[in-house]
């Protein structure tokens, strides 16, 4: 899940599950000389030496009896990584300069890799796969939605950070990268050719002569374009009423989402955020391309951070119906502060609040028609049911 601006906050962290593992490993090799920049400031002489000592004698099983080889850069990043860890936020990490540049290409909506949007339960720290886009290599190799992902390059990666995940299954166009997915009891092996992909965001038709549907995947940099061609593109056609599909929407970019909410909404806040000292930075709708028609929100459990700013909104405001389950429950902002040396850290640095002043975080919204998708039945009655909403 993330949830960030275009100056790069997000929220994707760390999975609780490795965590010690991460501050363990981070804590050793090159640490002596390395662990200065890391205590200034936060203890006094006494507890800055008892550290250092600690670290040398790590330093000192490590080089007497660690069986294998080792590069002191991967001890040198688990360093960085096991103190963002040891917070014991799974939405704050660092970026080796490698993760981190991946990391952008893909918030740009174009990068090579498999094609495959992914989302991760923070609970359980297991990978799902939302959908395969039509034409990559995930579909033809006969990826599946719910296929959990399992192993990448031999490794299992249940637990690890999705972006991470995210920065593996990526690279360049032409090669091969080897992942097994779970499907129920049965472990399935693929071996993928990455190809250039462009993140199709945006799908859009029309439902009845009136009624359109806009189906959202993620809020990253070309949503707000493909968003309002294809609103316009909608009201064309006849459109008057309109149903938004945030279904496994893990979120993306605070400024896309009150973009697009400025095109939808009335005058007044879309959002805002405090962080630790009360400074509150807000967004708001200006009205000028005010959206008349009624409107219906799918949203979902897998509908997360942005997804809810946004169906916040809509519901504070009461110019649209949102139906489907109760959202995920991310009102937290991660920043990305970008180092000296190509690398990043993500820290948590706000909550947001919806137009309301409710903030949801481990909470999440509940929807106005509250309905589980039959996924038994030949036709989505959520989508179903918002049809019939808007027909009224």
């Amino acid at each position: 899940m993330k949830d960030y601006k275009k100056n790069h906050s997000f929220g994707k962290g760390f999975a609780a599950g490795i965590v010690a593992m991460v501050l363990l490993v981070g804590l050793t090799g090159c640490a002596a000389r390395l662990y200065p920049q890391f205590t200034a400031g936060h203890r006094d002489q006494e507890e800055k030496d008892q550290v250092e000592t600690k670290m040398e004698e790590l330093n000192y099983y490590i080089d007497q009896y660690y069986l294998f080889d080792y590069e002191d850069e991967d001890i040198e990043n688990g360093i960085y990584k096991g103190m963002m860890a040891g917070l014991g936020d799974v939405y704050t990490g660092y970026y080796t300069p490698e993760e981190y540049a991946s990391f952008m290409e893909t918030s740009n909506g174009t990068y090579s890799g498999i094609g495959a949007m992914l989302s991760q339960n923070y609970d359980t720290g297991i990978i799902t796969v939302v959908r395969a886009f039509e034409g990559s290599p995930a579909a033809e190799a006969g990826m599946q939605t719910d296929d959990i992902l399992y192993k990448v390059k031999g490794e299992e990666v249940t637990g690890k950070d999705l972006s991470l995940v995210v920065v593996d299954l990526k690279g360049e166009e032409g090669t091969e990268v080897d992942i097994s997915i779970l499907r129920g009891s049965e472990e399935i092996e693929m071996t993928l050719e990455r190809r250039h992909i462009q993140v199709p965001t945006v799908e859009y038709r029309m439902e009845t002569e009136e009624i359109g549907y806009i189906a959202i995947s993620e809020f990253d940099d070309v949503t707000q374009e493909q968003f309002m061609s294809a609103l316009e593109a909608l009201e064309g056609q006849g459109m008057k009423d309109l149903i938004i599909d945030l279904r496994n929407n893990g979120g993306g970019l605070v400024d896309v989402t009150c973009a697009i909410l400025d095109r939808l909404l009335p005058e007044g806040m879309i959002v805002y955020t405090e962080d630790k000292y009360g400074n509150r930075d807000q967004e708001i709708s200006d009205a000028e391309n005010y959206f008349a028609g009624d409107m219906a929100v799918l949203v979902n459990e897998q509908s997360a951070s942005a997804s809810e700013i946004f169906a916040g909104a809509i519901k504070d405001y009461g110019v649209g119906t949102l139906i489907g389950t109760q959202t995920f429950g991310k009102g937290i902002v991660q920043s990305l502060f970008p180092l000296s040396d190509g690398s990043a850290v993500k820290i948590t640095v706000s909550r947001y609040y919806t137009p309301a002043g409710n903030n949801i975080h481990e909470v999440g919204i509940e929807p106005d028609i509250v309905l589980e998708l039959d996924k038994e039945a030949e036709e989505d009655n959520q989508l179903k049911k918002a049809i019939e909403v808007l027909s009224q």
